[in-house]
């Protein structure tokens, strides 16, 4: 069903302004597909010939777009589909006051750094991008010194920061999301198998935060590397102390997880498996240990519809990340044609309230990461089956 595009919230009695600006993003309101967390999942299409910078629509806010457009391989594949999910936002808007200063960033922090200087040199009020944590330093620097936010694509939150957003699908969101809902129907022993890289850690993080915070325990933790058939070996002996177990990698590498543990004797069945949004993989689906395992992800149908209007301009498939350039589009078009003067200032951005986009709810935190409202999906043959849905409003 379709709704007004960029309804704001109502305000609650008593409300100030700030807590009034969550916004409805988009023409329909619905949620996205899978919290993933690689920039390049999702459609398989032609990147096409090198993109020229593009000045695009006519308003009289601009606004800094960055992308790797001319970068190698799959980078530009991915840049070229942002790049039109922009461009359906905008089309989708009617008419936002506002004027796309694109910018082909290479994908590296040098291009991301020319790109930003040329769009604020250009009247920029805001940037968004670029995708890749290494160049978000790069182009933050130009946009600290001309006192203006940034909402950059990367999925690493160390590069968040002041001025500095992240409206990418964070690893914290999705451990937060799913340890909560375990602890809510009773779980309170929690183990973990991990993979011993920058994903693995992030996860370590939010998990060992999580738990106790849940009024759980920790009953065993393990990481593992290349060989994954020791680790497994130990957390499975230690399953008999803990109802729960969170897994963390992508599809192929968790199926030879799940088929290590049950190698080695655990009893996958026993306990409840945990996972992120990494889980949306027909790759997990088909895997028999994984069955009835819960994760956390974005509500499949926003993408879905986001697809189908997508294939019918394009004639191809976005990439996952598509729905992060309309979301950001989207959002600047919001906050222009509402927000006034302050439109982009961090009050705004932060707004507690937070803002429904394509993949759901979403906020920005002053350290510049961000909360996502996501669903509880259950692995099942057929792919994922919504156990709980997302949430309507973030809690105070």
């Amino acid at each position: 069903m379709m709704v007004a595009p960029f309804t704001p919230k109502p305000p609650r009695t008593g409300a100030t302004r700030r807590s009034a600006v969550g916004l409805i993003l988009g023409a329909p309101l619905l949620a996205g597909c899978a919290g993933m967390q690689s920039p390049f999942s999702g459609g398989e299409q032609p990147a096409g010939p090198p993109q020229q910078p593009a000045a695009v629509g006519s308003g009289q806010v601009k606004v800094g777009l960055l992308l790797p457009l001319s970068a190698s391989g799959n980078a530009a594949v991915a840049a070229q589909s942002m790049r039109n999910a922009a461009e359906l936002a905008l089309a989708e808007f009617q008419n936002p006051n506002i004027q796309l200063l694109i910018k082909d960033d290479n994908g590296t922090p040098q291009g991301a750094q020319q790109g930003a200087q040329q769009a604020v040199d250009e009247g920029a009020e805001i940037i968004l991008g670029p995708l890749f944590a290494q160049s978000v330093p790069a182009a933050a620097q130009v946009a600290r010194n001309r006192g203006i936010s940034m909402i950059a694509f990367s999925t690493d939150s160390s590069v968040a920061g002041r001025g500095v957003y992240l409206l990418s699908f964070l690893p914290e969101s999705d451990v937060n999301r799913i340890v909560e809902y375990a602890a809510g129907t009773g779980k309170r022993s929690f183990a973990a198998l991990l993979p011993e890289n920058a994903y693995g850690n992030v996860v370590e993080a939010a998990f060992k935060q999580a738990v106790p915070r849940r009024g759980g325990r920790i009953a065993a933790f393990e990481k593992y590397g290349a060989d994954r058939a020791q680790p497994a070996a130990t957390i499975g002996q230690a399953l008999t102390n803990a109802d729960s177990l969170l897994l963390a990698d992508d599809g192929d590498a968790l199926a030879g997880v799940a088929d290590s543990l049950a190698a080695g004797g655990a009893d996958l069945k026993r306990v409840q498996l945990l996972g992120t949004g990494l889980w949306d993989n027909p790759r997990v689906f088909a895997n028999t240990n994984l069955r009835g395992g819960l994760y956390a992800a974005p509500d499949p149908s926003g993408f879905r519809s986001f697809s189908q209007r997508y294939r019918a301009k394009y004639s191809g498939d976005p990439v996952r990340t598509a729905t992060l350039a309309y979301d950001g589009v989207a959002l600047v078009a919001a906050l222009a044609r509402t927000q006034g003067g302050q439109r982009f200032s961090p009050e705004v951005l932060t707004n507690p309230s937070g803002f429904a986009g394509i993949d759901g709810l979403f906020r920005f935190r002053s350290d510049g990461t961000n909360e996502r409202g996501l669903a509880v999906m259950r692995v099942t043959a057929g792919g994922g089956q919504i156990v709980a849905g997302s949430p309507k409003s973030f809690g105070a």
